[in-house]
């Protein structure tokens, strides 16, 4: 089975590889579009092996667990490494009618698989210290395709990116040195019980409030997410929509892995703390993005806010709550990479991105407005599509607990994300261009207007399946739930039967 979870890893990178030998020449792009249809294929069969087998574990090196290094996928592993390869092939299509010569040349394309094989690799260790090796190549890959390009507004962004994410970086390095020198161990599963033995619990709950902050950095967080809307609306519109389905939510899984399987004695404090900062990331989130009269800035401001419900779940720690916070993930991953395809279109028929410069939209590409409005619609949590099971879940979850002012907060959250897409509804769809100048779809050449529709479409009505037929993936979040909740199959595949 170690095939299987390392050649997920191996295949962006070896197509990385391929993508930026041949960056000179046309077909690059495909290459990469070929190498992402592969990834697929293997994510498939890693998501089949875990419905079949459960937790699935192996060693890379000769050396058994916890000294090698260790690879394991669970349902949730499992799950987010097949949603990163069906956008990663979504976006890297669209690529192709965005991305050009002269970035294609600086090796975008190879950039581009170099980050998915990070984020891949980065749901598939099993141990702390190769976490952090794959947050340095998110890190390094991430900047590289901020800055192509070399405008002044992508390098500023770039810079407050890679700024705050390097404080992460070596608070999340120094967080690991405290923890492996408490315990002698960074494997994910022998940490389960050597943290739980450690004597001085009160050493290990501030270790975990590093996590914290070092997780809470890279998922964008309250307070922590301002570099977020200040970096994710400079780049080309393809990397806006990876960094904004993945990156952050690489953070949110930390957080959830390390909250369930090694931090679990002093929960009273850390996800009461948890607790506060999703109610106020999601508040925070949604306010700024009703501030804003940029399409892609408040998309931006919106991730931030969703991201508050994927914590909220894990805040609550409840079987209920972990289901919702796993299927919240994976519904915002489609949703959001959508939105920001659809917000790379409109910037190709209008010229840009302000609200207030844009309009006519709706009558230039009535397809293009209905594959906005259900991305929007299921952000906003509107029935029967994927956000409306995501909210309702969570918002049950947290009345089983009886805690109101939090259900109320979610719900009022939901609210005001309908205000924001409805803002951009009216302005960039609705109204008549401002300037008398009606946008054109027949501007984009029929070759390049399918190849960024198609993806969006394709991703659409994915939203709409699962919201349709949600019982299998609401059946696959709750196994999901209760695995995280159990640790005892994911310890015994990784360390062996007779470990606890």
């Amino acid at each position: 089975m170690i095939w299987s979870l390392t050649l997920p890893i191996l295949m962006p990178f070896a197509t990385a590889a391929a993508a930026f030998l041949a960056r000179d020449r046309r077909g690059s792009g495909w290459i990469s579009v070929a190498g992402s249809v592969v990834s697929l294929g293997l994510a498939i069969h890693l998501v089949m092996l875990v419905l079949h087998h459960g937790v699935i574990a192996g060693q890379v090196s000769g050396w058994a667990a916890p000294f090698g290094i260790t690879l394991a996928a669970d349902y949730l592993a499992a799950a987010m490494v097949l949603i990163t390869a069906i956008i990663a092939l979504a976006v890297g299509l669209w690529s192709l009618a965005e991305v050009g010569q002269t970035s294609r040349r600086l090796g975008w394309h190879g950039l581009f698989q170099t980050l998915i094989g990070g984020v891949t690799g980065a749901f598939l260790t099993g141990d702390l210290f190769n976490l952090y090796v794959w947050f340095e190549v998110l890190l390094i890959s991430s900047f590289g395709l901020l800055v192509i390009g070399g405008r002044k507004e992508a390098i500023d962004g770039a810079v407050k990116y890679v700024t705050l994410n390097l404080i992460s970086t070596v608070l999340f390095l120094g967080a690991a040195g405290l923890l492996y020198g408490a315990t002698g161990t960074l494997n994910m599963a022998d940490l389960h019980a050597a943290v739980a033995a450690h004597p001085d619990q009160r050493l290990m709950t501030v270790i975990a409030m590093m996590f914290m902050v070092a997780f809470g950095l890279k998922a964008a967080v309250f307070p922590l997410f301002y570099w977020l809307p200040a970096s994710y609306h400079t780049p080309h519109y393809a990397v806006s929509a990876v960094f904004a389905g993945l990156l952050t939510k690489v953070g949110v899984y930390a957080l959830i892995r390390v909250f369930t399987l090694i931090f679990t004695g002093d929960q009273f404090y850390t996800h009461g703390i948890l607790l506060w900062i999703a109610c106020l990331t999601m508040l925070t989130g949604v306010l700024g993005a009703a501030a804003q009269s940029d399409f892609r800035r408040i998309l931006s401001f919106h991730i931030v806010s969703q991201i508050g419900y994927m914590v909220l779940g894990l805040a609550l720690m409840t079987p209920l709550a972990l289901m919702g916070a796993v299927f919240y993930l994976v519904h915002h991953i489609i949703v959001k990479a959508n939105l920001f395809l659809v917000a790379g279109v409109s910037r190709r028929l209008t010229g840009s991105s302000d609200l207030y410069a844009i309009g006519g939209l709706y009558r230039a590409a009535p397809l293009l407005a209905v594959l906005f409005l259900i991305p929007a619609f299921s952000l906003a949590g509107f029935p029967p599509l994927s956000g409306f099971w995501a909210k309702f879940v969570l918002v049950r979850a947290a009345l089983e607990v009886q805690d109101a002012v939090v259900a109320g907060v979610a719900l009022l959250v939901g609210l005001l994300t309908i205000f924001s897409m409805t803002k951009i509804w009216a302005e960039a769809f609705w109204k008549a261009a401002p300037d008398g100048r009606e946008p054109r779809l027949s501007a984009i050449p029929v070759r390049e207007r399918w190849i960024m529709l198609t993806p969006v479409a394709a991703l659409a009505a994915m939203t709409i399946f699962i919201g349709l037929f949600p019982e299998p993936f609401l059946q696959f979040a709750t196994t999901s739930a209760e695995q995280l909740l159990d640790a005892t199959p994911y310890v015994a595949a990784v360390l062996g039967e007779g470990r606890p």
